[in-house]
């Protein structure tokens, strides 16, 4: 039988593989039980362009813990600005091979409301 975090990681190898085919933008999230962290990425993967994360001074001092939705929301409202300068057009969502869920859903959907 496969472990939880083998099989979360063979899901976020194959999501990797089609964004780098489609060559966008990769947005990658990343989580704990305490923090969610984002990334953007270059299309080539070698260079980070923007990073939040519910660790920063401005997000943490409005929340009162960084490991539920509202924090993820939060954090995605600090990266758009950032990833607007870069001038990124296109951008693919990669969720790690976490469910589209709980957290992770919240800060996609923030994002994705701050980007358009």
């Amino acid at each position: 039988m496969i472990d939880k975090n083998l099989a979360r990681l063979r899901r976020a190898r194959q999501t990797r593989l089609r964004i780098r085919a489609v060559g966008a933008v990769r947005l990658t999230v990343h989580r704990t039980n305490g923090h969610i962290y984002a990334q953007l990425t270059s299309a080539a993967g070698d260079k980070v362009i923007a990073s939040a994360s519910t660790l920063e001074k401005e997000v943490r001092s409005q929340l009162k813990k960084g490991g539920n939705r509202k924090a993820a929301r939060s954090s995605a409202s600090a990266s758009p600005p950032r990833e607007r300068k870069r001038g990124s057009k296109k951008v693919a969502f990669d969720r790690a091979g976490y469910k589209y869920h709980g957290r992770v859903k919240a800060l996609a959907d923030a994002g994705a409301r701050l980007r358009t």
